[in-house]
């Protein structure tokens, strides 16, 4: 799996104290944390991820079902046009544009890749649609690969919890990879999703309520 290197930043005092703790309370609220997106396999997961964008996955997950109902694998979603697309993933954000890139996507997978998902980061990202977290999403879920995929969830409580200054997220990406273990990675990335949905939410953290309280700078979050 090739890999377009970031470039390093400065973590913040105390990152490298707090990390551990913040990965001993992650393992306590969600030892079994994982993707939210329904896939069975590389190449819905790869579509799932690319709706994703900007969207809920409960959002995606409704209509994941009849899209995979009518195109099953990349050769059938290959043929479809973006106004084919349209009618399946209305509902979900952007989707005049996520149809075509769904359409370009699928079409490039039948001619570089013989209609399977590559488990190459570089090859990933050059898809449509997708990008490094794209990427890291697909290669952790679907192969294994330990990745972190930033998105604005991992983000914020990156920043919050004091463990990077970043607000670009390959930067953020490259901050947490320095500061956890290698094989623990996918499932910080997960964790730290869920933490951002059910407690450390964007507007109205649930600070006394959170199990992180006692160590969290609360970097960003109003008195």
């Amino acid at each position: 799996m090739t890999r377009r290197p970031v470039p390093s930043s400065h973590l913040p005092n105390g990152a490298r104290t707090r990390a551990p703790l913040v990965l001993s309370a992650l393992e306590t609220l969600y030892p079994d944390a994982r993707t939210e997106l329904v896939f069975r396999n590389p190449f819905e997961l790869l579509v799932a991820t690319v709706l994703s964008a900007q969207a809920t996955d409960v959002s995606v997950n409704a209509v994941t079902p009849a899209l995979f109902a009518r195109y099953p694998d990349a050769w059938a979603l290959s043929r479809a046009t973006p106004e084919d697309i349209e009618p399946y993933i209305r509902t979900v954000g952007l989707y005049r544009a996520k149809a075509r890139n769904l359409s370009l996507l699928a079409r490039l997978l039948v001619e570089r890749h013989g209609g399977e998902v590559p488990n190459d980061f570089g090859a990933v990202v050059a898809l449509p649609g997708a990008g490094r977290k794209t990427a890291n999403v697909v290669l952790s879920n679907a192969y294994g690969f330990p990745a972190i995929a930033v998105d604005t969830h991992v983000g914020r409580l990156a920043r919050r919890l004091g463990l990077s200054t970043q607000t670009n997220p390959d930067r953020v990406e490259r901050d947490l990879q320095r500061l956890f273990p290698r094989e623990r990675w996918v499932f910080l990335h997960h964790a730290l999703i869920l933490h951002g949905r059910r407690v450390c939410q964007a507007r109205r953290p649930q600070c006394a309520a959170c199990l992180m309280r006692t160590f969290c700078p609360r970097v960003g979050v109003e008195p």
